[in-house]
């Protein structure tokens, strides 16, 4: 009798809260950073929805369970997606600025260091704000995902598609939705990842739309100071 191959055997794994929690924390550091580098910026004038809202964000994230699978983690996981739809708002808005601030012709853009600056911030602030959206809603969020209740993903990875590339039971984690984030930032399109439900589609044709009128503009008016 031929050999008959042994089932693969799946790995049960849970999603830890600390990857996207350092993100946001790494995200703080860096926007207060920035802000005091510009010119005409302090401390005090950084705008306080954004700052707020992401260390609020943080302790929501640190405080939830660690491994993401307690039911009582439910309602922080309701807080959090408020927390997550503020900092995108908040994110939204700051592109509103800095695009306001190129056609003004305001400090933060007369120089080039200034203005890379300011553009990294603004993309580096948005690629969060929607990776942390695929995180929370894709498949009904981590603790749906960790468990496998979805019967259709709202993303398609690679990993999905073809299972024989992962392990079983393999589903994504925040540092997936942040490289999504980031390849549809710099492509403006998906690239190993494909949005299957109409708010995925809808959400990712938002964040490329954005990338697209940021580093048009950075990159205009880069090099227009650099003349």
């Amino acid at each position: 009798m031929a050999d008959v191959p042994k089932p693969r055997r799946v790995h049960h794994r849970a999603e830890s809260r600390w990857p996207p929690a350092i993100a946001v924390l790494l995200f703080i550091v860096l926007n207060i950073i920035v802000r005091l580098y510009l010119p005409g910026e302090s401390l005090a004038a950084v705008p306080w929805l954004g700052p707020v809202v992401e260390v609020i964000l943080l302790g929501v994230l640190v405080v939830s369970d660690p491994l993401g699978v307690k039911r009582s983690a439910l309602w922080l996981r309701r807080v959090a997606i408020s927390l997550v739809l503020l900092l995108l708002g908040a994110a939204l808005w700051g592109t509103i600025v800095l695009v306001v601030h190129i056609a003004n012709g305001a400090p933060q853009t007369n120089s080039a260091g200034y203005l890379l600056a300011y553009g990294a911030l603004v993309l580096v602030g948005n690629n969060l704000a929607f990776a942390l959206i695929f995180w929370q809603f894709d498949s009904g969020g981590p603790i749906a995902r960790s468990e496998h209740r979805a019967e259709f993903p709202d993303f398609a990875f690679t990993e999905q598609i073809n299972p024989d590339l992962a392990e079983p039971g393999w589903f994504p984690i925040f540092a997936d939705y942040l490289y999504l984030g980031f390849t549809n930032t710099v492509a403006f399109s998906p690239t190993d990842v494909m949005p299957l439900a109409t708010w995925a589609k809808g959400t990712m044709a938002l964040q490329s739309s954005v990338s697209i009128v940021v580093l048009g503009l950075v990159i205009a008016r880069a090099v227009n100071v650099l003349q």
